[in-house]
């Protein structure tokens, strides 16, 4: 999915997305759903768990506003990457269970990811981390 030696996760965030996971595997879903699901059980897998105060501050972790910029176009757009019940595409609150939330999630500063899409490889550059929790002392949101 993306291109990098290792992600990092923070142990708060990682907490609550193996609840996720677990809650979610409970459920009946159609399997593009479940393909979803398994792919982010995948980069957590990948990760390094960090303990939220020591998180790297180039990091995408949740709750997180970041500004990528697609490689393809030059196009650049400002993510906020949430939970499931919180995504609304509108404002750009894009659920980590969505392709290219899971493809951010624990990548930095000046990491392509990528990813497919109908169309062909979607490429993103992440350009810089606007607001991240843990760097403002916000560890519990």
């Amino acid at each position: 999915m993306a291109k990098r030696r290792k992600i990092y996760v923070s142990d708060y965030d990682m907490k609550r997305l193996e609840k996720l996971i677990e809650l979610l595997s409970e459920d009946e879903w159609d399997d593009r759903d479940t393909k979803h699901l398994q792919v982010l059980e995948e980069e957590l897998r990948k990760a390094e768990v960090v303990a939220a105060r020591n998180i790297p501050r180039d990091t995408v972790t949740m709750n997180s506003k970041v500004r990528v910029k697609d490689l393809d176009t030059g196009i650049e757009t400002i993510y906020h990457l949430v939970f499931p019940g919180e995504a609304d595409v509108k404002q750009n609150r894009i659920s980590v269970l969505a392709p290219i939330g899971t493809a951010l999630i624990g990548y930095a500063v000046g990491d392509v990811i990528q990813w497919n899409v109908p169309a062909g490889t979607k490429k993103l550059r992440i350009e810089e981390i606007l607001y991240q929790p843990e760097a403002a002392g916000d560890f519990h949101l």
